[in-house]
């Protein structure tokens, strides 16, 4: 008899999500996370512990195609990235699921529809108490519900800026978050509307993150064990290659070996890649479930680029990651690409930019790094990366993650970012003074900020060129999913996450039936 029913390795938007899904079931239920939890301090809400210091980036070193190493921005811990990522929601667009044909190359059209995914968007957005709006994105999918909550509303600078570009003619939305929040009765609410969200950890525990709503509840459940500091090695088969018998972890200095009837794996793109890669074995001699070569390959992390605009009055904002702008993410009247979608980032701070070598002779020569922090507004811009099979990740001999990429789509990057600027023109911005944000702050988005990484172990009903079949199951190994965003085949050009969410809940569904469970009822959304 196997020791558990279910090994879910990693806790983030995928595996905290399943974990929770599958908990009510009685099953036997083991989370395995490589990190701890990550520490409820005062410097959780500190700018230079967090962006300058990195106190929550995990020790790591990859290396780039060049052999160059550099530190990842990866997270390991309970609930992964998610605990310090902005809980920005969104699904992705219809038109994402289909072939979609882009300025260098095109993106292929996922094994499921659209339509299929919609009622688990649903209950990802429940479950995690997304505010949002219907009606107002005028690329926004159809859903058959409205959003749990209302939406966070703009402070004054934001809603004049959604006014302003209403008026241009362009349609600004609400951006659907996952907070706790109550703003009708903040004395019970969770949530603050602090400027310590997007980034930074949330102090207070009111981020939707996949610790507090995946694996906490789930560790109400007296048949759910998590074990912390413990990561998985190696996953060993049988002889034949065809069932997981054995989850090797290195705990504690030792290594140790776990059986279930469900192996999960649930690391990231790239650490899920790694963990099939290292597998290998006689009956997988190109790695577990690589009978295609394409596990590692296709690793995308969106083509981003975060941007700071000077306004000629104040920005006193403290939440401002409030809206969003998708009129140009399947082009313009001019071009016939996509371009993506943007968004506010949070707000940035004189704090944040002390200790970095800001630019300042891009700027006029009055402004302070205060008045600058006084006056910036912040945009974050994402164009798709495209799934190139070149873009990929390898072992290197001593075992650790090789990641050679290249970066797709830069012409639509930089038309996108001549859109924005075109706008901000008429919208209170100085003229002149629209910047890269790592003039100030080191996120130019290089090779190692793999926040929206994906790929890697691509779904598909081809066995001859996917990983895993449209259950998220590899085509080779029976007993062997994988839930994180490796599955995804393209990423659109929207944050990632409710998508993994959704998708753990539809893996859910599935691996309940399998092990004769009856599915979980859709849980009532709450404040708390």
């Amino acid at each position: 008899m196997s020791d558990y029913d279910v090994i879910v390795i990693g806790t983030g938007a995928g595996g905290g999500t399943l974990a929770r899904h599958l908990a009510p079931s009685g099953k036997r239920i083991l989370l395995l996370e490589r990190g701890d939890w990550l520490p409820r301090e005062p410097q959780n809400w500190l700018a230079r512990d967090v962006f300058v210091d990195n106190r929550y980036v995990s020790a790591d070193t990859w290396y780039d195609g060049d052999g160059e190493s550099f530190q990842p921005q990866v997270h390991y811990c309970v609930g992964g990235a998610t605990k310090l990522y902005g809980a920005a929601l969104y699904r992705l667009r219809k038109e994402d699921f289909g072939l979609l044909h882009h300025h260098d190359g095109t993106s292929p059209a996922w094994p499921i529809e659209y339509d299929e995914m919609e009622p688990y968007y649903t209950r990802a957005e429940q479950l995690y108490r997304v505010h949002g709006a219907r009606g107002e994105d005028p690329t926004e999918p159809p859903a058959s519900a409205p959003y749990p909550f209302p939406a966070v509303s703009h402070e004054p600078r934001i809603q004049q800026l959604a006014d302003d570009l209403a008026a241009a003619g362009h349609q600004p939305f609400h951006a659907p978050c996952g907070v706790m929040l109550a703003e009708d009765d903040m004395p019970h609410s969770a949530c603050v509307r602090c400027s310590t969200c997007d980034g930074f950890p949330c102090l207070v525990h009111a981020k939707s993150d996949a610790e507090v709503l995946g694996v906490r509840p789930a560790l109400e459940h007296p048949n759910v064990t998590l074990l912390t500091n413990a990561q998985a090695m190696r996953l060993e088969t049988n002889d034949a290659g065809t069932t997981v018998t054995g989850v090797v972890v290195q705990r504690d200095g030792e290594r140790e070996t776990y059986t279930s009837d469900v192996v999960v794996v649930s690391c990231g793109a790239a650490n899920s890649a790694k963990l099939l890669l290292a597998s290998a074995s006689d009956a997988h001699p190109n790695g577990l479930a690589n009978g295609s070569d394409q596990v590692g390959r296709n690793y995308m992390f969106h083509n981003c680029v975060a941007v700071l605009a000077l306004s000629k009055e104040p920005n006193p904002t403290v939440f401002q990651k409030t809206l969003g702008l998708n009129d140009f993410y399947f082009g313009t009247d001019d071009v016939d690409y996509p371009l993506g979608n943007i968004q506010m980032v949070g707000k940035s701070s004189a704090e944040m930019y002390r200790g970095e070598k800001p630019i300042q002779t891009r700027l006029a020569p009055e402004w302070t790094l205060e008045k600058v922090a006084r006056h910036a507004v912040d945009f974050w811009l994402s164009t798709e990366d495209l799934p190139v099979p070149d873009n990929r990740v390898t072992l290197r001999d001593d075992g650790s993650i090789a990641l050679t990429y290249r970066a797709t789509n830069d012409v639509p990057k930089k038309r996108l970012l001549h859109e924005l600027k075109s706008m901000l023109k008429h919208l209170g911005m100085q003229h002149d003074h629209l910047l890269p944000r790592h003039a100030y702050l080191k996120n130019d988005i290089p090779v190692a900020g793999c926040a929206h990484q994906a790929g890697t172990c691509r779904f598909g009903t081809d066995a001859a060129d996917s990983v895993l079949d449209t259950d998220c199951r590899t085509h080779e190994v029976d007993n062997l999913y994988v839930v994180d965003t490796s599955f995804f085949p393209s990423i659109g050009a929207v944050n990632p996450a409710l998508t993994a969410m959704a998708n753990a809940v539809r893996v859910g569904d599935h691996l309940l039936e399998r092990m004769g469970a009856p599915r979980a009822a859709s849980e009532p959304a709450h404040v708390g």
